[in-house]
């Protein structure tokens, strides 16, 4: 039996894409192909799961707090909204996370659910034990999410086509590909997961 399989979408934000307050170059331009692989999921019945940053106004993470980044996605405002065109569907299921004003929380494994479940909590409540990682930034919220999964024990499989990084230090997003691939994520493309969940579908049909 094949394991079940899930889409995360990582913190796909006005404040993280052109025209926000931190936008990762060129952020928008997965927008559709993130369409595609969430409606692919959609169709084969597979769980969504969206990750966003959640700030309160005070955080150690803003550089007026002491942390490297302006304030971006503080709760409630038009910039933690997810981008108008993700046409994520109504049973997607929000990780939220940047909630403690004490930590960065980079990770969706360090973000909640609505009921308050943990990230892990809530995917093995539901058996899931791979998943499919797009959104931004490759090279902090991909890649801790990634790492994560990985040390939790999940199967992972980074949507290479479907992901953009901010490469404060020139390279950054390439050395985060080889981290987690060495953490034992695997590295795919649309072809290959549109055969995959295909095939998923038609065994289980």
């Amino acid at each position: 039996m094949s394991a079940r399989k899930a889409l995360v979408l990582v913190d796909v934000q006005n404040d993280f894409l052109p025209g926000g307050s931190l936008p990762v170059p060129e952020g928008d331009r997965i927008v559709p192909l993130l369409n595609r692989y969430i409606d692919l999921f959609h169709r084969a019945g597979l769980p969504i799961y969206a990750t966003r940053d959640w700030h309160p106004e005070q955080t150690r993470h803003f550089k007026a707090y002491g942390g490297v980044w302006p304030p971006h996605c503080v709760q409630g405002t038009r910039g933690a909204e997810f981008h108008p065109d993700l046409n994520l569907p109504p049973e997607t299921i929000i990780v939220s996370k940047g909630m403690d004003p004490n930590e960065d929380s980079y990770s969706g494994f360090q973000g909640r659910t609505p009921d308050g479940h943990t990230f892990t909590e809530a995917l093995k409540a539901r058996e899931i034990e791979h998943l499919y990682v797009g959104g931004v930034a490759t090279d902090y919220c991909v890649r801790h999410t990634v790492l994560d999964a990985r040390r939790e024990g999940f199967q992972v499989t980074v949507l290479e086509d479907a992901i953009r990084g901010v490469d404060l230090v020139p390279g950054d997003s390439e050395r985060a590909l080889r981290e987690m691939v060495e953490a034992g994520a695997r590295i795919a493309r649309w072809e290959d997961i549109a055969r995959e969940i295909a095939a998923r579908a038609e065994a289980s049909s």
